[in-house]
């Protein structure tokens, strides 16, 4: 019999153990993410096929809720068109917040300075954000148009946030100044951790600058640019709080977004059967363009490699 057979009944045995207390260490987060998350998930799935309200009993109704929203709610249509503006406007705050980065990360004199002065917009509750910018936006005291009636741009005020026009813009300029900090700090520690022997071979071998930039630096910041992306989606599907705040969906319906729609079909008109349906779209969606920004940046990477 050899050294290994004879140890194998007590390395079984000990990966027994071992696998028993990793178990037991997870079982109550488990227990708490199934409970909190999965069996919630589950329910809201099964509301979405049915008619219910706290004062009526349940009553499965199948597709009807999903056809309504399909066909008949044009409501539906705009929050979600407004959504996906949302999500599609995400790689112009990136690509600012590279820019920053880039100036933060080189021999700028103050470089500390203005990276902190950047980031102090994101720790901001968004509550707090969205109260500042509907000041700023303000018809009759605002600061912007003060100053443009101030150096006579404008003679007479702008509506910002009462416009079907400007409101959608001025929500996503509110949303970019708060997540532009948090972008430009994952891209600079992208930025930091790139080899700078990598630069200084481009250079002896008379790389100019912006090729330097698009064989090196684009290429090595993929994983970064991909987490800013995800976080980006994920804002566009939960800025419920900021577009409340400033807006609440108006004015008509120029500013909604699936999620203050949820909330308006289930604390508003408690329909909450057809905000677990939103939900569901909303959460498939959500999965949807996940997955599709992880295969680009898989792609990306099997091409770089190759």
């Amino acid at each position: 019999m050899t050294t290994a057979s004879a140890r194998s009944p007590w390395y079984q045995r000990k990966q027994t153990r071992d696998i028993a207390l990793v178990g037991c260490f997870l079982l109550p987060s488990l227990a708490v993410f199934f409970l909190y998350r999965i069996l919630p998930l589950g329910w809201n799935a099964m509301l979405s096929f049915q008619s219910w309200s706290p004062l009526k009993a349940a009553k499965w109704i199948g597709l009807e809720n999903y056809e309504e929203m399909l066909l008949d709610d044009d409501v539906f249509w705009d929050a979600l068109t407004n959504t996906l503006i949302f999500i599609g406007c995400s790689p112009i705050a990136i690509a600012l917040a590279l820019g920053i980065a880039l100036l933060v990360n080189s021999d700028l004199k103050g470089a500390a300075i203005y990276r902190t002065i950047v980031f102090l917009s994101y720790p901001l509750m968004t509550v707090a954000v969205g109260i500042i910018w509907r000041w700023l936006y303000d018809v009759r005291g605002g600061f912007f148009n003060y100053v443009l009636r101030s150096t006579g741009a404008i003679d007479e005020p702008v509506k910002f946030l009462q416009s079907f026009d400007w409101a959608l813009p001025c929500v996503i300029a509110a949303e970019f100044w708060q997540v532009l900090g948090f972008y430009m700090i994952i891209l600079l520690t992208g930025l930091q951790s790139i080899p700078q022997h990598l630069y200084e071979a481009a250079r002896v071998d008379g790389v100019p600058a912006h090729a330097r930039f698009l064989r090196i630096t684009l290429p090595l910041l993929r994983p970064s640019i991909f987490l800013c992306i995800v976080v980006g989606i994920l804002n566009s599907f939960t800025s419920f709080d900021l577009v409340y705040v400033m807006t609440n969906g108006g004015p008509g319906h120029a500013t909604e977004l699936l999620i203050t729609y949820i909330y308006k079909a289930g604390f508003g008109q408690t329909r909450f059967d057809y905000a677990a349906a939103l939900t569901v779209v909303q959460f498939l969606l959500l999965v949807v363009l996940t997955v599709i920004a992880n295969k680009l940046s898989g792609g990306n990477a099997g091409s770089l490699e190759r």
